[in-house]
Formats: structure tokens, C-alpha cells, sequence
């Protein structure tokens, strides 16, 4: 019965043959009995469809034929050519909003078409059409300035807070878009993510994320802290509402280092005389990310300085995706220097990075093959501050 229904669903007439490689006995049995036939053997069972046909009109159980009796026993049956007709149909109206958009997003909406990205996000029009409608709203109020939080955004442009979640459809869909829209390159992972949401201007949040400062003024209280040589902590939601533009335009150039060991130092050493500084505290926040795109945009230079192994020349290279810096003892040179100076010489562990700004400092590393942590060099960072000192 199924084979006979598949071929009217294909349009294909009730003639020929139809073969069970491997019947039960039920299957024999019946057989036998419908079309009159004496028991037989062997490993398969052929029946013809147009006898079958004839046996069903002939004895009255299907007066109109063998196609009238599948019709009774399975249901309607609808040509398969006219169901992709019609599903077609209905996903060219679920792309419509796609032709809302503008050029530049053009080749983007051409790709996910192409790509089958919405079709295996929605699985059927019916969801599509939803899925690109709040897309399409989505990435005509993008990218945002000042940054906002992605939850503030969907609150305000989508059906809710929660709607670009991550793994949602509708968060994979958006960002993919946003990729098109601002040129971020491609790569994978939770922080790969967040710096690609936040090139439109999108961050995780606008609390949790914080920045590490010394010596930054332009509100009463990084003024307070400034004067006593204090380190303070900005969250992105004090960058973004309240920036500090007073300390943005007032500096000529900032430091900037990786771990805390070193702005907690230069506090103690320094204190209120010590240049302005930004501590990342690791892969860079949407707060640190923001506070220095503030202060790169308004001409302030950016040096930054790492530990010299693989994991602090990608997160160097990752602050380069979003703010141009000048390296702050942070060469080939510099690192074969501190290498000297080791005492102990902790092995280099890790895949092999791209340093851009020095590309002799991967070769150095990886000829060397030793990690040099920001704390051992800590006495070089305190010397080149000290010549800024106020």
C-alpha cells in the first residue's frame, strides 16, 4: 500500500510491477488470497498493479480501481510536485521582508537564501516569516552609538528583553547580519560572539562588564580617587550613560596593561603623580573595549603591554580589533631582553599566535619558547612610568 501511495503522490501511473524482497507470511497469505493464487515459495513476492486493479473493480470491493482504494485506506493524495509548489510559494512570501532592506545588506539576504541558514532556523515558513520580520526590524536599528546593552535593545526593538538570547534563532540569524553590516571577521566561541554583537554597538550587559582605571578624572568620583592615586572600577553602564569626557580629552596617552598586579603596583608607587592607566584584567571587557574606543576616538594614544606568551599576544590581538595602540615594551626586542633576565625560564605552552605589530615577536616566541608574564617585568613597566610621572 505504501509503494502504491508513493507512486500517485509522484503522479505516476498504477501499472508494472511492485516486488517485497522479503515478505512475511501474513503478507504471502493475503496475497493469495486476493488475487486467487495457489501458495508459492521463494525469497520475494511480485504483484502486478494493473491485475490488482482489476481484481478490486471486478469483485466489487473497490468499485473505481486500485488508486480509489489507497485513497479509502490512507487518505487523500496530494501530488508531491504541487506540495514543493505550494511550500515554495510560502517561502517566498516568508523572504519578503528581506527586500526591505538596504544595499548594503543586500548580498547578506541574497547568501541566507542561498545557504539554507533560515530554513534550517525556522524548519518551516510559517516560522520563517516571524523569524526575518523581527531580523529585518533588528538590523535596520543597527549599528547603535552610544553601545547599549543587547537586552535594552530587544526590549526596545523586539517582543522583549530576552529575544536575542544567546542560542535563540533569532540571535543567530541578527548576528549573522551584523557581520555583513559591519565587517567583523569570522571565528567562533563565546568571546568571538561578544566582540562581534558588540561591533554593532550590542554588549552583554551594561553592569557586569567593568573597567580597571588609574588616574582617569572627569567625574567627582574618579576625581576623588584621582586625587588620593587610587585605583576605581567604571561599569559599562557609568561609560555609556556618563563617559568621562573631561579625563578623555584632558590625557595625551594611556597605559595599559593586561593583569592587575600591574596598576595595583603603579598606584602604590606612583599614586596621584602616576599617568593615566586601564587595566584589561585579562580578554577585554565591553567596558574596557568601550572606555578605550573613547579615548582612541577623542586622539588619545593607546600603549598597551601583555604577558609575553600565546594567550597575551591574541588578547592584544583582540584589543587591535577594536582600538588601534603602539606597544608599551611589548616587542621581539623587549621579550628577548626579559627572557635574558629570567631566573627561571617557564616553558611557552599553547597554539602559536600572529603578532602584527612586531611579527618578529612570534618567531621570538616560539624560538625561545618561554612564557615571560607581566610580573616579571614589572620593575621595566614601573621605570617607563615613572618618566611620565607628573
Amino acid at each position: 500500500m505504501h509503494r502504491v501511495r508513493q507512486r500517485l503522490e509522484l503522479g505516476r501511473p498504477l501499472t508494472g510491477t511492485v516486488t517485497l524482497s522479503d515478505p512475511d507470511e501474513a503478507q504471502r497469505r493475503a496475497t493469495e488470497r486476493l488475487l486467487g493464487r495457489a501458495p508459492r515459495s521463494g525469497g520475494s513476492l511480485s504483484v502486478r498493479l494493473d491485475t490488482v486493479d482489476a481484481v478490486l473493480r471486478r469483485s466489487g470491493a473497490s468499485p473505481d480501481g486500485l488508486a480509489a482504494a489507497v485513497v479509502a485506506l490512507t487518505g487523500p493524495v496530494e501530488l508531491r510536485a504541487e506540495t514543493r509548489s505550494r511550500e515554495e510559494r510560502a517561502w517566498e512570501e516568508a523572504y519578503a521582508p528581506l527586500g526591505t532592506l538596504d544595499a548594503e545588506l543586500s548580498r547578506w539576504a541574497e547568501r541566507i537564501r542561498d545557504d539554507g541558514l533560515v530554513r534550517r532556523l525556522a524548519r518551516t515558513p510559517e516560522n520563517a516569516g516571524p523569524l526575518l520580520e523581527a531580523a529585518v526590524r533588528a538590523l535596520r536599528a543597527l549599528p547603535v552609538s552610544p553601545p547599549v546593552s543587547r537586552a535594552t535593545f530587544a526590549a526596545r526593538n523586539l517582543s522583549g528583553a530576552h529575544a536575542l538570547d544567546e542560542g535563540t534563532p533569532l540571535a543567530t540569524l541578527v548576528l549573522s547580519g551584523i557581520r555583513w553590516l559591519t565587517g567583523f571577521p569570522e571565528g567562533s566561541g563565546a568571546q568571538w560572539r561578544r566582540e562581534a554583537w558588540a561591533s554593532a554597538g550590542l554588549l552583554k550587559d551594561d553592569v557586569s562588564s567593568t573597567a580597571l582605571t588609574l588616574n582617569l578624572r572627569g567625574t567627582p568620583f574618579l576625581d576623588a580617587m584621582a586625587d588620593a592615586g587610587d585605583p576605581a572600577v567604571l561599569t559599562l553602564r557609568t561609560l555609556t550613560r556618563s563617559p568621562p569626557i573631561a579625563a578623555l580629552t584632558a590625557a595625551r596617552s594611556v597605559h595599559v596593561c593586561e593583569n592587575p598586579a600591574v596598576l595595583s603596583t603603579a598606584a602604590d608607587t606612583f599614586g596621584a603623580a602616576c599617568p593615566a592607566m586601564v587595566c584589561l584584567q585579562g580578554q577585554p571587557s565591553d567596558a574596557a573595549l568601550t572606555l578605550l574606543r573613547d579615548l582612541s576616538a577623542r586622539g588619545v594614544g593607546i600603549l598597551y603591554h601583555g604577558d609575553f606568551d600565546w594567550g597575551g599576544v591574541r588578547i592584544a590581538a583582540t584589543l587591535a580589533r577594536s582600538v588601534p595602540w603602539r606597544p608599551w615594551r611589548f616587542t621581539a626586542d623587549h621579550y628577548r631582553e626579559a627572557v635574558g633576565a629570567l631566573a627561571e625560564t617557564p616553558c611557552l605552552s599553547g597554539p602559536p599566535a600572529a603578532t602584527p605589530w612586531d611579527p618578529a615577536l612570534a618567531e621570538a616566541l616560539a624560538e625561545c619558547g618561554v612564557r615571560v608574564e607581566e610580573e616579571a617585568v614589572l620593575d621595566d613597566l614601573l621605570a617607563d612610568l615613572g618618566q611620565w610621572v607628573r
